[in-house]
């Protein structure tokens, strides 16, 4: 069945000369093609349209010859292949229509497997990666501009090999043999585009394909086993299964056993991965001050911060996080804020964790940094954020992208890296790890900061350039993966929402403060011991899928190493006059 049809109208047939009974033949005159009248057209016409189908009787219809002529003009198949690469964007928050993931990216391998060519697949490909990068990542459009679709289409070449392979194991009638690599290959190829696009320089691991999954308790058991890295690839393994069925039901048999396997996988981690031990709780509480722009906002936002804060007075907590940049001078340089968080700390019986984004006084340019400060003052527990926001917070090879700056809010000046991540003693025996940022889309961070003993993941974050976007709510929700990832709560706070909290299993704690809110926020936050598979092993999917595609290559290189060359023909024979022998004389 031809999914991909095109659309026409239909087209009535006028009827013959009428063979039946007296008023069939007085009918059957009126409507002959010999009298070439327009009321014999117009009757024809309709008598054959009462006859159609209902489907042919409303109008347009699908019609797969006109379908296949658009998938022959390369810009309607490149908007189609943009348009279908955009489609997972769908499953991640704002609407979080998680399961849509599963079918979102059949669409896709469907296209890229009816290519002429292994080149068109290609493009395919990229086209498709161009349409994923703009969906998952539209937001940064008021900032970036037309910046943001040159960074798509460089990253969409990424998924370029991709396609390639969706074509050379899916085309044609692929058999059970070819369809059943598909279910190992493609969604290997899919983490390679993941993982490198996860290098900091080139954006982030933001859209993560099994970052989707955030809320769905049987894929969060899957990221303590594999992270991340393992839901991409079953979940892609499913969207390729579902893709064989629809395209060609001869290879049913190993796309059947595809989604059986994916789904004994789950059920097996489900029973056999240990859950995190319980070990207690803290009361954490949230202050996000909300948009405070315009002349004096810092300092707005910091009496703001202050207010919210006094009122926790009582409340029995352990600790009071602030967002990213709530302070906006370094406290050396400014003794009477640091004056102000030690008594507000007094008055909470709490370390308050604040951030401050300014130049440091004790080495030049400036930092993003998670400062920690007790009754007694600063305790000298300081983390300089590491990895930066490309354009945000630094301009990539400044000298040649500078004039970014000009046609977007990129950085005007480079904020400068940290050297190493910190845990922190904030007292009772606690040990928490921040992150500033996007840091929270990093597997790695987190996983590290758990094995250096962090009990509590921290994500100190601000989104209100983005305020009324998709942003904000994606942000939040990849606290919910590192956390089942490494066993471990983590909290996200922001200055303008969203900022939430998540168990260790990765579960939802308490509720949101969203985009709108200015406002506290206490959460009750289990803590646990044990270590998961994925703190434990690190990214082994991957290293796992590196494997796969190394067989793969391998496998091919050797049946092209065995194929015999063709043989050479001799010279046609020669007739006794000298001219080639023709056949059958």
């Amino acid at each position: 069945m031809d999914v991909l049809g095109g659309i026409r109208r239909h087209r009535g047939v006028a009827s013959g000369p009428g063979t039946g009974p007296q008023t069939g033949t007085a009918t059957g005159s009126a409507a002959g093609t010999a009298a070439g009248t327009p009321a014999g057209t117009a009757a024809g016409t309709a008598a054959a349209t009462e006859t159609a189908p209902w489907w042919r009787r409303t109008g347009p219809v699908l019609d797969p010859a006109r379908g296949r002529a658009l998938l022959a003009s390369p810009r309607w198949r490149g908007a189609l292949a943009v348009l279908c690469g955009a489609l997972p964007a769908l499953a991640f928050p704002a609407p979080s229509w998680w399961w849509f993931a599963y079918v979102a990216l059949v669409p896709w391998l469907l296209l890229a497997r009816s290519a002429p060519t292994g080149r068109r697949a290609a493009v395919d490909g990229w086209l498709g990666g161009l349409g994923f990068m703009i969906a998952v990542h539209h937001w940064l459009l008021p900032s970036l501009h037309v910046f943001t679709l040159i960074l798509a289409a460089l990253l969409g070449l990424l998924w370029a090999p991709w396609g390639w392979l969706v074509r050379h194991l899916l085309g044609g009638a692929p058999s059970a043999g070819r369809a059943a690599a598909a279910l190992l290959v493609l969604p290997s190829g899919w983490l390679m585009v993941e993982l490198v696009r996860s290098w900091e320089g080139l954006g982030g691991p933001w859209g993560l394909l099994g970052s989707s999954q955030w809320q769905v308790e049987p894929a969060l058991r899957l990221a303590s086993v594999g992270g991340v890295w393992l839901v991409s690839a079953l979940v892609v393994a499913v969207n390729t299964s579902v893709a064989v069925l629809a395209a060609h039901r001869a290879a049913r048999v190993p796309a059947l056993a595809g989604l059986v396997a994916v789904a004994a996988a789950s059920s097996a981690v489900w029973v056999w991965s240990p859950r995190p031990e319980a070990a207690g709780s803290i009361r954490v509480a949230v202050v996000q001050p909300g948009v405070m722009n315009g002349l004096g906002g810092v300092d707005k936002r910091f009496a703001r911060e202050e207010e919210l804060t006094r009122a926790l007075a009582g409340r029995d907590l352990d600790l009071v996080v602030w967002g990213e940049s709530s302070v906006g001078h370094d406290l050396a340089d400014r003794p009477d804020l640091a004056a102000r968080l030690t008594a507000l700390s007094r008055q909470v019986g709490a370390d308050i964790l604040v951030n401050v984004d300014a130049r440091r006084s004790d080495r030049p340019g400036i930092f993003k940094s998670s400062v920690l400060v007790g009754p007694e003052g600063p305790t000298g527990d300081r983390y300089d954020k590491m990895r930066l926001v490309p354009f945000g917070e630094y301009v990539p090879a400044r000298s040649l992208l500078g004039w970014a700056t000009s046609v977007g809010k990129a950085a005007g000046e480079d904020r400068r890296r940290g050297e190493r991540p910190v845990v922190m003693d904030v007292g009772h025996g606690l040990r928490v790890g921040p992150l500033v940022c996007f840091e929270s889309a990093f597997p790695d961070m987190s996983r590290h900061l758990t094995r250096e003993g962090a009990q509590l993941l921290l994500a100190q974050s601000s989104t209100s350039t983005f305020q009324h976007s998709w942003a904000p709510e994606q942000h939040a929700s990849l606290a919910a993966v590192r956390a089942a990832e490494t066993g471990r709560p983590m909290v996200h706070a922001t200055l303008t929402g969203v900022s939430a909290a998540y168990g260790p299993s990765g579960e939802r704690l308490g509720p949101w403060l969203g985009t709108s809110a200015s406002a506290t926020a206490e959460y009750e936050i289990p803590l646990a011991t044990g270590t998961t598979p994925y703190a434990r092993l690190g990214d082994w999917p991957v290293y796992t899928a590196l494997g796969v595609l190394a067989l793969f290559g391998a496998a091919g290189a050797a049946r092209a190493f065995r194929k015999p060359a063709p043989e050479r023909q001799g010279p046609p024979a020669r007739t006794a006059h000298g001219s080639p022998a023709r056949p059958g004389r």
